[in-house]
């Protein structure tokens, strides 16, 4: 168990810190469009949600095999905690900035910490747990829609409010 929680705390600092620096991929390969499908190419909430998406995919795709022996769940639990610190960064950005009125930018990077850690306590537990392990394929088919969703809205967003930057106050 120590060592899963050791992989699970590395896993958390690599998500925050790569995601941090992925804000800014874009725009250090001179808005390179490979780029742009993996980084923020605006600051719309959608494009935000890539921030913990594919470092956390990243990391799961280097951590399944290392320890998916040992941690036969760890496949669903990473698959589930990259849906779950997804979907959580829109639930908090909208809940505290609609109760604020405005966004505010120490609340936004709390949000992307808090679904980050989130995310990886919930694939903590459900390591631990037989809970998810029986929905592994539905979970790799959502996540590949979330991909696919990332690569078609990033070059044609739809005009609603997910997909367009915050109005600044």
């Amino acid at each position: 168990m120590k060592h899963l929680k050791t992989n699970m705390i590395i896993g958390t600092l690599f998500v925050l810190i790569l995601g941090t620096l992925s804000h800014f991929f874009y725009e250090w390969s001179n808005q390179n469009f490979f780029v742009g499908l993996v980084s923020p190419v605006n600051e719309s909430t959608w494009e935000h949600m890539k921030l913990l998406f594919f470092p956390m995919l990243l990391y799961a795709l280097i951590t399944i095999p290392r320890l998916g022996k040992s941690f036969p769940r760890i496949t669903s639990s990473l698959l589930t905690g990259i849906l779950l610190g997804t979907l959580l960064i829109p639930v908090l950005f909208y809940t505290y900035s609609g109760i604020l009125g405005r966004n505010i930018l120490a609340f936004d990077i709390a949000v992307f910490a808090i679904s980050v850690i989130a995310a990886f306590y919930a694939s903590y537990r459900l390591t631990l747990s037989r809970k998810a392990q029986q929905y592994t394929p539905y979970l790799w088919i959502a996540v590949c829609i979330f991909i696919i969703c990332f690569i078609v809205f990033t070059c044609n967003p739809p005009e609603i409010g997910l997909f367009t930057e915050p109005a600044q106050k």
